[in-house]
């Protein structure tokens, strides 16, 4: 069965570690799709590309182009895989900027990857106190292992040849086997009760 990812790349420059870490993870998780069975088509969005884009929505509220194709692309996806460059210890203003123009619940219930890159390794904790709380509030299925790619992770002495690559793969399957065990449909909506209601089927109650 085919098994579509969309992979969020933000880094600023060309090219940039950052897509050199997403090329890896979409890599990795392909071919542990393959593994179990099925087919995986890989769709990569640039953030980059759509900087100016993104601001006019967040100006507008309208969303134009090749801007809206990337938003239908992740709303459709079975899994996402992103990955932002860390800067101040924190995901860069580009990555949370695309976020926060999403329409409610576009990622609840979708299996997420979470990666970073960045200078040093001191920023590797970013992802823990800063990236995965924004996935826990958009309801997505976050993968257990987050990966973080420091400069010299991509050293011939380990990086990619190294611990890097093991934490890829480890990632990669974890996001496919929550591919390959999701439910096909988005989970429904909640009902929300406003407060005074239940405060006065409370007062019925007693």
């Amino acid at each position: 069965m085919d098994k579509s990812i969309a992979v969020i790349s933000a880094g600023l420059s060309q090219p940039s570690s950052t897509r050199l870490l997403a090329d890896r993870l979409a890599e990795a998780t392909s071919r542990s799709l393959e593994d179990a069975g099925s087919e995986a088509t890989i769709t990569v969005i640039e953030l980059r590309d759509l900087a100016h884009d993104i601001t006019n929505m967040m100006l507008t509220g309208f969303a134009a182009g090749a801007l809206k194709t990337a938003i239908e692309t992740l709303a459709n996806a079975d899994a996402v895989i992103a990955v932002t460059p860390i800067f101040s210890s924190s995901y860069s203003g580009l990555f949370k900027s695309f976020f926060d123009i999403l329409e409610p619940r576009t990622l609840a219930g979708k299996p997420v990857l979470l990666a970073a890159t960045g200078g040093t390794a001191r920023h590797s904790l970013a992802l823990e106190y800063s990236v995965r709380p924004l996935f826990a509030y958009l309801q997505s299925m976050i993968v257990p292992t987050s990966v973080f790619a420091a400069s010299e992770d991509w050293g011939s002495t380990g990086g990619a040849h190294g611990d890097l690559a093991v934490r890829i793969t480890r990632a990669a399957g974890e996001l496919a086997e929550l591919v390959e065990g999701r439910p096909t449909a988005r989970p429904a909506e909640e009902t929300v009760i406003p407060f005074a209601q239940q405060l006065a089927n409370l007062a019925v109650s007693a």
